[in-house]
């Protein structure tokens, strides 16, 4: 079930005319509700997952929309290949789809048992890859900046203790290991302790704070006048570079703030649709449990 499907499409304001663009295929579930309602327009989708693009061309089929198997920072160069100046409309949902989760040998999740993964893409290095190689200060700093770790050094220590012994290769090894590494009150009171840690490891394997921060530059670039900008997101991290993003796109003065008066002649280069982020509510909350951290911000270029 996509989340908050009904808030993005209104967010959107889809034209039946429109060239719109979906960031984030994942099992297609906002591209069809888009695709659907487009008649002469058209949708793009992306995916660097092979496996979503392959999901997602199944579900488009006989529908105004065509997938490419390429990360949202690189929208532009898609959109320059397929020879399309301008967007009406684009969406970017943040969150590891459904399927990334549910197929445990990916590696994503902490409750089942499986190598320890964790590439969207399928290519590049992995998350045990990371976990045995590199040093302690390095692990502190990406569970620290990327998951928020309070214990990020401890459990740093406790890797690399574990790893001299053997390699972390399955993600029930990191987890065990994680939660040797906790107070036992903290494992106590916290159900899934390493939760944190995964996300990190997750964000660190997939580059995604440096997708997100190109992505959105590069999309909003391509955004016609009266374009809207859809982005769903899933944790503070990402969801504090939006909002700034959003929040400075839409501001017309960039002086200096002990200035007294404007002399930067700014002008705003978008206006923000929904002032705070817009959170899924009653039945979405019950039935989907995904939607329970999301925040959607939409935006309008000028």
């Amino acid at each position: 079930m996509p989340v908050l499907l009904e808030e993005c499409l209104e967010g959107l304001a889809i034209r039946p005319d429109g060239i719109y663009l979906d960031g984030t295929a994942g099992g297609a579930g906002h591209s069809r509700e888009i695709a659907r309602r487009l008649t002469t327009g058209r949708l793009i989708s992306l995916d660097q997952d092979p496996d979503a693009v392959e999901t997602a061309t199944q579900r488009l089929q006989g529908l105004p929309a065509q997938v490419v198997q390429s990360n949202f920072r690189y929208a532009p160069q898609v959109l320059d290949e397929l020879g399309i100046p301008a967007l009406d409309g684009a969406l970017l949902d943040l969150g590891v789809s459904s399927h990334q989760l549910d197929d445990a040998d990916r590696g994503f999740s902490y409750r089942a048992d499986a190598p320890l993964d964790m590439r969207m893409s399928q290519s590049g290095a992995t998350a045990a890859d990371l976990v045995n190689s590199l040093d302690r200060e390095e692990l502190t700093r990406i569970l620290r900046d990327y998951g928020e770790e309070p214990y990020a050094w401890q459990i740093a220590g406790k890797i690399l203790q574990r790893r001299q012994e053997r390699p972390i290769l399955t993600t029930l090894e990191l987890a065990d290991t994680v939660a040797s590494a906790l107070p036992p009150a903290v494992r106590r009171k916290d159900k899934n302790p390493s939760r944190r840690t995964f996300q990190a490891l997750r964000i660190a394997v997939n580059s995604e704070l440096d997708a997100l921060n190109e992505g959105l530059d590069g999309i909003f670039e391509r955004l016609a006048p009266g374009g809207r900008f859809a982005v769903i997101t899933f944790h503070s991290l990402e969801d504090r570079l939006v909002k700034n993003k959003f929040r400075r796109w839409a501001t017309a003065c960039t002086c200096p703030p002990e200035f007294p008066v404007c002399v930067c002649g700014g002008k705003a280069k978008a206006k923000l649709v929904n002032r705070k982020p817009i959170e899924a509510q009653g039945k979405e909350l019950e039935e989907n449990r995904r939607s329970r951290s999301a925040k959607l911000r939409v935006l309008e270029k000028l």
